[in-house]
């Protein structure tokens, strides 16, 4: 049986047009009956660097009698001229997430997935600089492919939770991440999930962008930080 974590994430390949991109993680949120599939703004559109892909696939589950049975959805990221993604401000700026609505009808039968929703998103409950949070996705493309699952890198929260660090809308994990990852999740095991959580037991604390790095670093003398930034998820209750 795949545990419900590794259902709730797929990878994202950009195209434009026939051409192949890049590839990219993403996962699936549920709101209020719509579904949506998540992941870094920068994945979709990143004018310091010309990367306006117009169209990208995603992988979804198909047989519970066989993992390794997936099927492929493409969708367009333009309609009539417009983009099809949401996104959103906070009181930093520009937040690097996106949100893309979904088509009952893109699913195909037998489709298995798994969502998070508003209930997995940060609770009342304390969560301290130093905890150990899971970062779930796609690193340089990796993963098991021949039952199309992710994999799955340990890290901690490395900088106090609840406060935008710098005065921008992200937290800082201390993991070790690479180009493939942007737009995966960042949760941590929810210890007494209540019954709207049972199927799908993690909290989802942020969304994976990019590692951060020093600008001013000497590149022979100092390595990188290893430090990464993650877009605090609550931002999804605005841009859903």
């Amino acid at each position: 049986m795949i545990e419900s974590l590794l259902l709730s994430t797929t990878p994202i390949a950009t195209f434009f047009g026939n051409q192949r991109l890049t590839g990219a993680t993403g996962f699936f949120f549920e709101r209020n009956g719509c579904s949506y599939l998540v992941t870094s703004q920068h994945v979709l559109l990143d004018d310091a660097t010309g990367h306006r892909p117009d169209r990208i696939e995603f992988e979804v589950h198909v047989d519970d009698s066989n993992v390794a049975a997936v099927h492929v959805i493409s969708l367009w990221l333009y309609r009539d001229g417009l983009s099809v993604w949401h996104v959103g401000d906070d009181a930093g700026g520009a937040v690097d997430m996106a949100a893309i609505p979904l088509d009952p009808a893109c699913w195909p039968p037998g489709c298995r997935r798994a969502a998070f929703g508003p209930q997995h998103l940060a609770q009342s409950a304390p969560i301290e600089v130093g905890a150990s949070v899971l970062i779930v996705g796609y690193p340089l493309g990796f993963h098991d492919t021949l039952h199309h699952l992710p994999i799955v890198r340990q890290g901690v929260i490395a900088s106090s939770f609840g406060l935008r660090f710098q005065g921008v809308g992200y937290f800082l994990t201390d993991a070790r991440t690479h180009r493939g990852a942007s737009g995966a999740p960042v949760v941590m095991r929810i210890e007494h999930p209540s019954p709207e959580q049972a199927a799908l037991p993690w909290q989802l604390l942020g969304i994976h962008s990019s590692r951060l790095d020093m600008g001013g670093r000497d590149r022979v003398e100092d390595e990188a930080l290893g430090l990464n930034c993650a877009w605090y998820a609550d931002m999804l209750m605005v841009i859903t």
